[in-house]
């Protein structure tokens, strides 16, 4: 039986830790931001103290806040018939490698962040943490390794894709790209088609890296959006099911 504190979380947060974090309640989902300074001090006490014994850390993941904000598509409109089809401004997706975005679209000073997701199995609830990389261009927060150890090969995911270096890990190397791989793939000014490519050299008899021969296009992730038409023909399509 599970014993489950009075008082929500976020004012315990609140309570215990003060202004070292910020937080917020979305959709019943509790999400404290902190500064990496604070980070092992803050998880170790929420770990440790019966008051959150948030004992499993279920994930960690890096973010790339780069454009963040900046859409091609106009989403804030919607009539009848859905949102508006039209592009506005720069196509974000469409320039070449030469044009990619190079600023976080105003509304996120810092570009890099780690998020991770913690478990209280005592309490039976869940919590969201956000740390910020303080430096773009070497992105640098601590190793949960000491607190968490089954952290280790979600921060050396995160290095690999996003390139957030993890102080204190006791092997950070890529762990899913090649050994000799250039750049980290998740990172949203990172080309589609890579920076190299591979063939066999018959003259060499070997195989060889290379710059790609292609132009190199941005990666942007994709804009998903509710769409009043598609919405509808679900439900018209769950009641046919119902009735047959």
């Amino acid at each position: 039986m599970t014993n489950t504190p009075k008082t929500s979380l976020a004012e315990q947060l609140a309570a215990r830790f003060g202004d070292t974090l910020a937080i917020t309640t979305v959709r019943n989902e509790t999400v404290a931001e902190l500064a990496a300074a604070d980070l092992l001090a803050v998880a170790t006490a929420l770990r440790d103290e019966p008051a959150f014994r948030f004992s499993e850390l279920i994930d960690l993941c890096g973010i790339d806040y780069l454009g963040y904000g900046q859409v091609e598509w106009d989403t804030e409109t919607i009539s009848g018939t859905g949102f508006s089809r039209g592009v506005e401004g720069e196509a974000q997706g469409r320039f070449d490698w030469a044009g990619r975005p190079r600023g976080n679209g105003g509304n996120e000073p810092r570009r890099f962040a780690a998020v991770i997701q913690l478990l209280s199995i005592e309490h039976n609830r869940r919590l969201r943490l956000r740390v910020f990389c303080e430096d773009d261009s070497l992105p640098l927060v601590p190793s949960l390794t000491l607190v968490w150890p089954g952290v280790n090969w979600f921060e050396r995911e995160a290095f690999d894709l996003y390139g957030i270096i993890f102080d204190g890990h006791p092997d950070l190397r890529r762990i899913l790209t090649d050994y000799g791989f250039v750049g980290h793939p998740f990172r949203k000014d990172f080309p589609l088609v890579g920076n190299v490519e591979v063939r066999y050299d018959p003259v060499q008899q070997r195989v060889i890296y290379e710059p790609v021969s292609i132009e190199p296009r941005v990666l942007v992730p994709r804009t998903i959006r509710d769409d009043a038409d598609l919405m509808q023909a679900r439900a018209e399509s769950a009641d046919n099911w119902r009735e047959n």
